[in-house]
């Protein structure tokens, strides 16, 4: 038996076993027990992963992907947990246990999974997998590019990424329609930020909702003073400002 990829779960198996064991040795396993892996269909990656001494999670919305691991890996049966990702509150897996995320991420939500494990970075301390191409390069992109945004600022807060290696669209099934990429994230070993961190990302995600203006238009519903207003990083556009820049910008917001 195997399982049938679902169009309306952005499923694509991934087939080459020499990238599936690429991407589960891309985390360090240094600092946690524990590793959940994000959709993992027949299992292509999960059974590299199994052969590490770490505990392998897995969580699987597809019933019928679920059902094809409880039958083909025993030793997993207990740990799939059936459920969506995005909605499902992990410490009653974790509790408050640190562990890594990994996966063949389905392309339509990969932004998603993201912003989620940045909610729980305090027990994220690694998270690598494939995601669409021009996503896991934006993810990783420094300021000045066209295609640095929310994405790269707020991960880049907290994490150190790098992209890892494309795979082309050959290696699927179904093939996808475009190139993949493989990115790592390592959390930074001072994590926390200097500036209030919320106001942090409500002023990231404001700042590239209209990318195009100068953050003097774009940031207008923080009511800034006119001193604020004169400070020449106000004339920038949001892709010209680093992480560091940003975190200054936050700062000035809150001491106004």
């Amino acid at each position: 038996m195997s399982v049938r990829a679902k169009k309306h779960l952005g499923q694509h198996f991934l087939t080459d076993e020499n990238i599936a064991k690429k991407i589960a040795d891309s985390l360090s396993l240094e600092g946690y027990k524990n590793v959940l892996e994000i959709g993992p269909g027949m299992g292509v990656l999960t059974k590299y992963l199994l052969k590490k001494d770490v505990t392998t999670y897995v969580i699987e919305i597809d019933t019928e992907s679920v059902e094809y691991l409880k039958n083909n890996y025993l030793n997993l049966a207990d740990k799939v947990i059936e459920q969506d990702f995005l909605k499902y509150n992990l410490t009653e897996v974790f509790n408050n246990e640190p562990f890594a995320i990994i996966g063949n991420y389905p392309y339509n939500i990969s932004s998603q999974i993201v912003f989620k494990a940045l909610e729980m970075r305090d027990q994220v301390p690694e998270f690598s997998g494939m995601f669409q191409k021009e996503v896991a390069k934006r993810i990783c992109e420094k300021e000045g590019s066209k295609t640095y945004g929310i994405l790269s600022v707020l991960v880049q807060a907290f994490y150190d990424a790098k992209y890892l290696f494309t795979v082309p669209p050959s290696v699927f099934n179904p093939p996808p329609k475009v190139d993949s990429g493989v990115l790592l994230l390592k959390r930074k070993d001072n994590y926390t930020l200097p500036c209030n961190e919320k106001l942090f990302f409500k002023v990231v995600k404001q700042a590239f909702q209209q990318r195009r203006k100068t953050l003097r238009n774009s940031l207008k519903t923080f009511n800034l003073n006119d001193n604020l207003k004169a400070n020449a990083i106000f004339g920038k556009r949001p892709e010209q400002l680093s992480v560091q820049e940003f975190i200054e910008l936050t700062q000035a917001i809150e001491n106004q």
